[in-house]
């Protein structure tokens, strides 16, 4: 494989942090190279096919459950073992960057997994994080469906921080667009998809590490 190393566009970058400034959130298309994409979409369906996935849970350690009524899909942590891994995530080392030199985040680390919806699967309404020890600051999503229609379902749906029930904005699941947001602001969920969905879930966290105890705690 010859990927080209991914860079975010300078344009990009300060329409994202100017986004997050103003409303919380950000939604770009175009933003993830194509050819990148491509190859983690494969990477993905390999996986999916020789069921090296893991069912995904909601809460964190004693609070660890499965439920498929809430959640439907199923992940694999990005461990940088691949090349399109290690693109993707550099991609996001550079927002990183950005994110801490224009609003100060102190922003520790970067996480991510890919994320698969089986047909008609789906995750209801929640936040990334809880404000006032949150340690998840900023959540993304970046898409890998190809030929993605109206019809297929599967979009992220963003609500507004302040009143849950209205939406804000919808989130199409095709290949390149991303999405950026506050992960302890911004409601969302992603309604019941009609055909198998790819996604990389990732949030940049802050080093939350107090008298000994560490958070992160992975």
């Amino acid at each position: 494989m010859s990927l080209a190393i991914p860079s975010l566009a300078p344009a990009t970058l300060t329409e994202l942090v100017d986004a997050l400034v103003e409303r919380g959130w950000y939604l770009g298309e175009g933003v993830i190279d194509a050819e990148l994409c491509r190859a983690l979409h494969d990477e993905l369906e390999e996986r999916v096919a020789r069921q090296a996935m893991h069912t995904a849970g909601i809460g964190r350690g004693e609070d660890h459950s499965l439920r498929r009524d809430i959640r439907g899909d199923t992940i694999h942590w990005l461990d940088r073992t691949t090349l399109p891994q290690r693109h993707y995530l550099g991609a996001m080392a550079e927002l990183q960057q950005e994110l801490n030199r224009a609003l100060y985040l102190g922003l520790f680390e970067f996480e991510a997994h890919f994320a698969h919806y089986g047909p008609g699967t789906f995750y209801k309404k929640h936040r990334d994080s809880f404000r006032g020890r949150a340690n998840r600051v900023v959540s993304t999503v970046g898409y890998l469906n190809p030929d993605w229609g109206p019809a297929d379902g599967g979009e992220m749906v963003l609500y507004d921080p302040e009143d849950e029930r209205r939406e804000v904005a919808r989130v199409r699941p095709e290949a390149g667009n991303f999405a950026c947001f506050l992960a302890d602001r911004v409601p969302h969920e992603v309604l019941p998809t009609a055909r198998p969905r790819a996604s990389i879930a990732g949030w940049f966290r802050r080093n939350a590490s107090l008298n000994g105890v560490i958070d992160p705690a992975y």
